[in-house]
């Protein structure tokens, strides 16, 4: 089930395995025992529902009879938007573990009927083909590679696996309610797809990767300090794509609306948080910072580079990256 490119590679990594207790992470958990691949695994309990003390307990002993680390996560109650929250609290608890304990690559098991209803979500809201592709098999995140290597995967072929080896696994309940918009998808309209196009859609899949890969073109994203930059790509639609990926590796999710900004303007301040902003061939991403009593000195530095007003404020505060830019500029 997983591919033998995969494997090799994963057999010589530190991998951390972001798990449920649900039927796919179990699945990829057994997966990767049955494959001689080394993990340790994260489970973070959100205390709403009283059977996610089973899960946890169920992933304390499989780590113990199969001899791997089990990090546990409690999280604090989530009074509001829980889906974004808990993913943000999710990943934090992961890049925390990688950090701590140097992982190259963290594993979740997110499969093929995931990426499909994603897709099918983003084109009902209106999406080119970049978006439509959605999640990849590997992503460089901040400091290790973010790997899912099930994507090609559907969920029934995991549940078979686990009922062919008596596997245990967890049903969430919370899976079904479609309040959530993304299981509305998933039960009217992804899994009936997947049932009878199955073959079709795998196939889709494969040319839509062969044509992302054609459409961006890479280039290495790089640093000083908190000044994020990289060379400006032939396009647009390149910058956009590594722009969004920066924020997602910083568990920031921009908006459709932030896109389309991005997309016209040399300068866009992002969730109020950051400003993303092209000079001299160059794409800067920073933390925005309101720009207040500034020396004249440093303003009229900044108004002989061209530097734009909305950068000011961090750069400010950053003198190595104002003596990087300003050599860069000149």
């Amino acid at each position: 089930m997983l591919k033998s490119k995969t494997k090799k590679e994963l057999q010589t990594r530190k991998n951390l395995l972001a798990f449920s207790a649900g039927g796919d992470s179990t699945a990829l958990l057994f997966l990767l025992l049955a494959n001689n691949i080394p993990f340790d695994i994260a489970i973070v309990d959100y205390g709403i529902r009283e059977q996610s003390k089973e899960e946890v307990a169920y992933a304390k002993t499989l780590a113990k009879e199969y001899g791997f680390r089990c990090n546990v996560h409690k999280a604090e109650k989530i009074s509001s938007n829980f889906e974004a929250n808990a993913r943000k609290i999710r990943y934090d608890f992961f890049e925390s573990l990688v950090q701590k304990y140097h992982y190259d690559t963290l594993l979740t098991a997110h499969h093929l009927g995931d990426r499909f209803e994603w897709m099918l979500m983003q084109f009902c809201k209106g999406a080119g083909c970049v978006e439509l592709a959605g999640m990849r098999e590997k992503t460089e995140r901040n400091g290790y590679m973010l790997y899912r290597p099930l994507l090609h995967v559907d969920k029934q072929e995991l549940l078979t696996y686990l009922h062919k080896n008596s596997i245990t696994y967890f049903e969430d309940e919370s899976n079904l309610d479609e309040k959530y918009r993304r299981n509305t998808f998933r039960q009217q309209h992804a899994k009936p797809l997947l049932e009878k196009y199955l073959h079709g859609i795998k196939k889709s899949f494969a040319y839509i990767d062969a044509d992302v890969s054609s459409l961006i073109q890479e280039t290495p994203l790089e640093n000083i300090n908190s000044l994020i930059y990289f060379k400006k790509t032939a396009t647009r639609r390149s910058d956009i794509y590594l722009i969004d990926r920066y924020f997602k590796s910083q568990n920031h999710l921009i908006t459709a609306h932030e896109r389309e900004l991005l997309k016209e303007n040399p300068t866009v301040v992002i969730g109020r948080k950051y400003v993303v902003t092209t000079m001299a061939g160059y794409i800067f991403i920073a933390p925005y910072i309101e720009a207040k009593n500034m020396k004249k000195s440093f303003k009229e530095q900044m108004r002989l580079f061209h530097v734009e007003p909305k950068l000011r404020g961090y750069l400010d505060k950053d003198p190595e990256a104002v003596a990087f830019l300003s050599s860069l500029l000149a």
